[in-house]
């Protein structure tokens, strides 16, 4: 019985209102109301397809060298830069080897220098002999041994040469592993997953985190192979999220792998991301729609000029001041906007706003600003 009553109570205000726009309108008095022209515009038919984020960069950062964990700096949910340290390992005994190397390159070095004394004196011999070779002090078994002396300083050079590449090549990789040992994040991120602490003993390869790139994101799809002949690299598409955030995004690749079971191909996308959008996770779900078949040019209307009277669609027209109704056909729905297929042409004039409050033939005064 309260239910009827408030029923009731509603249609009297309704018809009191219609009844004092009509007395406004039978005494000349003009209604404000909002309007929006009928356009012509492309419209393309599209269809939902499931798809969702995923990070253009995610890694399980691994060892470079074998060693003792010493500490790991980075904790599931940190986010690190490009650069950080994550952990370090233990160095200590490569240290000590290095420092084995660093002496035994010194040793090579004073054995070098010994070497090139002992090539000079050589010779210095050698001239010597070969000034006396005109002379009766001339002594052949002399000459040859210092010609051998030669030889010999010569040969010694080059063995400390090679044993001081070998001594520096050594304590470079050496180096090289001490600052592997410090293990850093390749690109900026958040830590999704830890897998190792201080004390465990690391294997080349073995994992330490796992990093995902959460401000790297793209849209991948799987789409059915026959919507795949419409979308080529920078065609542009629009998306949503289940929040109802909509976007555009722009096609980056069409891989060239099919799955034969669901008949689809994985399709990557470039998202234009709202600035206030709310912060995204990878594999969260979006939507995405993609063309049925190229976009026709329609004529449309906006949808809040749209009234329904006795079943069929109405729309104001203001002409010369004066609204009047004029039933229209509608097709499909394009965003905001109705197609029509027919009753108004291109550059008439709907009413949007205050239309409720129309009878044929009402002045009108067209809104201006906000």
């Amino acid at each position: 019985m309260k239910q009827f009553a408030q029923a009731f109570a509603l249609s009297i205000i309704l018809l009191l209102a219609a009844g004092t726009s009509a007395l406004r309108a039978q005494q000349g008095e003009e209604l404000v109301v909002g309007v929006d022209e009928v356009r012509q515009e492309p419209l393309s038919q599209t269809v939902a397809v499931i798809g969702r984020v995923v990070a253009q960069h995610s890694s399980r950062i691994a060892a470079q060298v074998a060693g003792a964990v010493r500490k790991v700096h980075a904790d599931v949910g940190d986010r690190v830069e490009a650069g950080a340290v994550i952990a370090e390992l233990d160095t200590d005994t490569k240290r000590a080897e290095a420092d084995v190397l660093y002496a035994q390159l010194e040793t090579a070095r004073a054995e070098f220098q010994t070497a090139q004394i002992q090539l000079t004196l050589a010779r210095q011999e050698l001239d010597r002999q070969q000034r006396l070779e005109k002379s009766g002090a001339f002594s052949k078994s002399r000459f040859e041994t210092a010609q051998q002396e030669v030889l010999k300083a010569q040969s010694e050079i080059e063995r400390t040469r090679a044993v001081m590449a070998t001594r520096r090549a050594s304590a470079r990789v050496l180096e090289l592993e001490i600052a592997r040992a410090r293990i850093k994040a390749p690109f900026a991120g958040v830590v999704v997953e830890r897998m190792t602490d201080s004390g465990n003993y690391l294997r080349i390869g073995d994992p330490v985190v796992k990093i995902l790139s959460d401000e790297q994101l793209e849209i991948e799809a799987e789409v059915p192979s026959l919507r795949i002949a419409g979308l080529k690299p920078g065609y542009r598409i629009a998306a949503n999220l289940e929040d109802g955030t909509t976007f555009s995004a722009v096609v980056r690749a069409v891989l060239p792998v099919e799955n034969p079971m669901t008949r689809t191909r994985p399709v990557r996308f470039e998202p234009n991301w709202p600035d206030n959008i709310a912060r995204l996770a990878d594999a969260q779900s979006v939507t995405v729609h993609l063309p049925v078949g190229p976009p026709r040019d329609v004529v449309t209307v906006h949808k809040d000029a749209v009234v329904r009277k006795a079943g069929e669609a109405v729309v104001f027209v203001v002409d010369q001041g004066t609204a009047n109704p004029r039933t229209v056909e509608l097709g499909e729905a394009t965003g905001s906007r109705f197609e029509v297929l027919a009753g108004l042409k291109v550059g008439d004039v709907t009413v949007v706003r205050g239309n409720e409050r129309l009878i044929p033939g009402t002045r009108v005064k067209i809104r201006t600003g906000s």
